[in-house]
C-alpha cells in the first residue's frame, strides 16, 4: 500500500455489559471489575469497565475492514481512562509515517466522548509479505 493510499479511519461505538461477558467468556479473563456490576459499583470506577483487549480487538477489527491484507505486527498501548458499558466511543486509526515500502506505524486511539482516551497508542501494520515482529 503506498503512502497516498492509507486513510484515516474510524468509526463510532458502543460497547454494553453483554459485550463485556462475552469478551469475558471467550477470553477467560472473568475479573469481576469487567462483568460483575454489583463487585465494580464498590470499586474507584463505580462501574464495569471494558477489557483492554476487547478495546484492542475492535482496534484490529477496524483495521482489518478498511485496511484489506493489513497485519498489525507489533502494538504498543495504555489504557489511561476507563471505559464504560454503554458509552459512546469512537475508535481511530491514524497513520503517522511509513517506515519502509510496506510498514506503517499508525496512532491507535478509542475515544470517549469527553476526549479521554480508553486506549492509546501505536501499532506497526504491515501490509504484503510476511509479518515479522
Amino acid at each position: 500500500m503506498h503512502a497516498a493510499e492509507l486513510q484515516a479511519v474510524h468509526e463510532e461505538r458502543v460497547f454494553t455489559q453483554a459485550d463485556f461477558e462475552h469478551f469475558g467468556d471467550l477470553s477467560g479473563d472473568r475479573n469481576p471489575i469487567h462483568v460483575d456490576p454489583a463487585f465494580s459499583a464498590d470499586t474507584a470506577f463505580g462501574a464495569t469497565v471494558a477489557h483492554g483487549m476487547l478495546l484492542f480487538s475492535a482496534v484490529h477489527g477496524l483495521a482489518a475492514r478498511s485496511w484489506p491484507g493489513a497485519k498489525l505486527v507489533a502494538q504498543d498501548l495504555m489504557f489511561p481512562a476507563p471505559t464504560y458499558a454503554d458509552e459512546p466511543v469512537s475508535i481511530a486509526l491514524e497513520p503517522l509515517w511509513q517506515e519502509d515500502d510496506d510498514c506503517w506505524r499508525v496512532a491507535t486511539r478509542v475515544e470517549k466522548a469527553d476526549g479521554r482516551r480508553g486506549l492509546d497508542g501505536q501499532c506497526l501494520v504491515r501490509f504484503g509479505g510476511e509479518a515479522q515482529s
